[in-house]
């Protein structure tokens, strides 16, 4: 009887053993898959090539890293250029022009970025609804690519007209200040000794 117990408690810990070993083999493997693929998951968004994030960046008129051509080359965008205001030096004249600036650019940007989410939902959109063919995926591509083309040119552009409104020291105390002096030249970009005002 005893011999019976202990045999029919074996079968029981070894299917228990193999059951969790199953389990544990299953879910290795689907953590395997996730990990070597990190779109999963992404098929949830509304637009499949934009995360949340990034749609929101492109409604608010964020830079993204559009303007880093600009940045990281010694010419300064307006929104850092207010958060430094004060160890800038900025006169009157340069803060009120840098606002206006600032206000300008933001309402542009954020009406190129509205568009520029709206293609993207249109090329999702003839995937979504198996309409996709090669002359409509030319034509949403192209679309979406000439938006995010004026997004930056439009941020870019942004950082020329600021760095015109400083002064050849105010733009260096600007690199300096970013963290910027070992990764851009130390000749700051052509600018008069005295900043233009408009």
């Amino acid at each position: 009887m005893k011999n019976a117990i202990h045999q029919a408690t074996g079968v029981v810990l070894f299917g228990l053993s193999g059951l969790a070993f199953a389990q544990g083999t299953a879910g290795g493997e689907r953590a395997a898959v996730t990990q070597a693929n990190p779109y999963a998951g992404q098929q949830a968004r509304a637009i499949k090539s934009l995360s949340e994030s990034e749609v929101a960046a492109l409604l608010a008129g964020k830079g993204a890293g559009f303007a880093k051509a600009a940045e990281l080359n010694g010419y300064p965008g307006p929104a850092h250029v207010l958060e430094l205001a004060e160890p800038l030096n900025l006169d009157d004249v340069q803060l009120a022009a840098t606002r206006q600036l600032m206000a300008a650019h933001r309402s542009r940007a954020e009406m190129i970025g509205a568009e520029a989410v709206e293609a993207e939902r249109a090329l999702d959109s003839l995937f979504a609804h198996k309409h996709a063919d090669a002359e409509a995926v030319s034509q949403a591509t192209q679309r979406i690519g000439a938006l995010l083309a004026r997004i930056r040119a439009e941020h870019l552009d942004t950082h020329l007209t600021q760095t015109a409104l400083l002064s050849h020291d105010q733009v260096l105390r600007y690199s300096a200040l970013r963290g910027y002096v070992a990764t851009v030249s130390v000749h700051a970009p052509s600018t008069p000794t005295t900043p233009h005002h408009h």
